[in-house]
């Protein structure tokens, strides 16, 4: 596993930095797997218990469902929240589903689609919503951090596009890029007759961060 160790400069105690060996997580992973040492062992026995989870909910796709609830539980999630976040991750699960159908497979291409929604559903784009909510970091997910409403709106441009999707059957990339700004669109427009009705915005900077992480906006 050498080959894929890489040295970085990070900064230590005494103010300067020093080259360190760092790794992918599934590297690292990899390499406490063969330490011989006794110290190592409870690590292994996470790994393998971990490992026989996933293998359960594969079986059993509702085991995980079940984990994923008690995760957002544990974190302080409203019980109504996270029933609208699991269906939003069904919901999620359909469209790639369908976008491979079409013969779209590549991270970048469901980057760019879920790009045309969430532009056409909200006027920003994941990366700008990101911004706008003050996440900083790569690993904060962005519906992690929306509102009941976001969800719903979020929810809505993902499912009218698996639902346009299906019923044309593009079988080009752009077609798809086409379909997917269509569906974001019917959500924007109901969004926007929502805050009409509501005389506010529904797109908020709040978030779940922890007070400490939290941004300072104008309005607190």
């Amino acid at each position: 596993m050498y080959e894929k160790i890489v040295q970085l400069k990070f900064e230590a105690t005494d103010g300067k930095k020093y080259a360190t060996d760092c790794a992918e997580t599934t590297v690292l992973l990899r390499i406490i797997q063969s330490i011989p040492s006794p110290k190592a062992e409870p690590f292994k026995q996470w790994l393998a218990t971990v490992g026989y989870e996933r293998m359960l909910e594969i079986e059993n796709p509702e085991l995980a469902q079940e984990r994923m609830k008690d995760l957002y539980e544990k974190k302080g999630y409203p019980k109504d929240w996270i029933d609208k976040r699991l269906r939003g991750m069904a919901i999620r699960q359909n469209l790639t589903d369908e976008w491979k159908k079409r013969g779209i497979t590549e991270e970048r291409d469901f980057a760019i689609l879920t790009a045309e929604i969430s532009k056409a559903t909200f006027g920003m784009t994941p990366s700008e919503y990101k911004e706008f909510k003050g996440l900083t970091k790569k690993n904060q997910n962005l519906r992690d951090h929306m509102d009941d409403l976001e969800l719903i709106f979020t929810m809505l441009g993902e499912r009218v596009t698996t639902e346009i999707s299906e019923k044309e059957e593009p079988d080009t990339f752009d077609k798809s890029k086409k379909i997917a700004r269509r569906g974001g669109n019917v959500a924007g427009v109901a969004r926007r007759e929502t805050e009409k009705e509501l005389g506010r915005k529904v797109s908020t900077p709040k978030n779940y961060l922890p007070d400490k992480d939290k941004p300072q906006l104008e309005d607190d």
